[in-house]
C-alpha cells in the first residue's frame, strides 16, 4: 500500500536528486523508498543466502585451534622467498 509523504528539503538538493533519478531511469520517490528500505532493515534482512551458497556451508571442516592468519603469514612467506 502507497502511501503519500510531505517533505521539505533544500531546492538544489531536490533538483540534484531528479537529475540523479532521471539518469538512472526512476524516480526520486523510488529512490527515496529504497533508501529508507535499506537503512530500516534488520541486519539479518540485509542479504540473502543463495541456493549455491548453501549448498557449499559444510564442505570444509577446520580445526577449532586454525589460525588462519597465520596459515596465510606462511604461505605468502614461502611465496615470496
Amino acid at each position: 500500500m502507497d502511501t503519500k509523504l510531505t517533505l521539505r528539503l533544500n531546492k538544489r538538493v531536490i533538483d540534484r536528486a531528479k537529475y540523479y533519478a532521471r539518469g538512472h531511469r526512476t524516480s526520486l520517490s523510488r529512490m527515496i523508498e529504497f533508501y529508507l528500505d535499506s537503512i530500516t532493515k534488520s541486519e539479518k534482512q540485509e542479504f540473502e543466502i543463495t541456493p549455491l551458497v548453501e549448498s557449499l556451508s559444510g564442505v570444509v571442516t577446520l580445526k577449532l585451534d586454525y589460525d588462519y592468519k597465520n596459515e596465510h603469514a606462511n604461505y605468502l612467506n614461502k611465496k615470496y622467498k
